[in-house]
């Protein structure tokens, strides 16, 4: 996937300014798709200027007027074009899993550290994931109304990313079980 299909989406959910999608980016599309801030003006830039994008003067009170972006015809079709069109499956390259296989030539137990902190990064992003959900889906508020396509997709794609989160902590926990018994029945020297 390329960035201008994830900032098309982003738009098409919601217009907005260079700031704004980039803080969404951090927020939620970020989580599956990440760009810098500089990444992101550099492509909207482009965007503008092959025509995929509109673009709107926003007057702000004591701050300069920003630019707020929609999706035009010509991006809209380029979406359209990129969702009909067959995407290969992820490979998945893991620099963790191949520390943990060099490391029956070293120590096991000299991972411990290294993998207790990935397990926390995947506890974290877990928590914030099920606020998101709680927040945006399942919630009081979120249960109120019955939800569009869009937002049913955007759950879905939420789910995912729980269940993601939830297996790798299920691996990081086999792994540290592994690591702290080979590292147990390692011979002192």
């Amino acid at each position: 996937m390329a960035l201008e299909h994830a900032i098309l989406v982003s738009l098409l959910e919601k217009p907005g300014s260079g700031y704004e999608l980039a803080r969404r980016f951090e927020r939620s599309i970020g989580y599956f798709w990440t760009a810098t801030h500089q990444q992101i003006y550099r492509v909207l830039k482009r965007m503008e200027t092959a025509g995929m994008l509109a673009v709107r003067e926003v007057p702000q009170q004591g701050r300069p007027d920003k630019k707020e972006y929609s999706v035009a015809g010509p991006g809209r079709a380029a979406l359209s074009q990129w969702l009909h069109e067959p995407i290969e499956p992820e490979s998945l390259r893991h620099d963790l899993a191949v520390k943990i296989r060099g490391a029956a030539f070293d120590d096991p137990a000299a991972l411990i550290d290294e993998v207790e902190r990935h397990r926390q990064v995947h506890s974290d992003r877990l928590a914030h994931y099920l606020a998101g959900e709680l927040r945006d889906f399942t919630g009081p508020e979120a249960a109120a109304a019955p939800p569009d396509a869009g937002q049913e997709l955007q759950h879905v794609v939420l789910r995912g990313g729980i269940a993601y989160e939830r297996m790798t902590i299920a691996w990081l926990d086999d792994v540290l079980v592994t690591v702290h018994r080979l590292g147990a029945s390692r011979p002192r020297t």
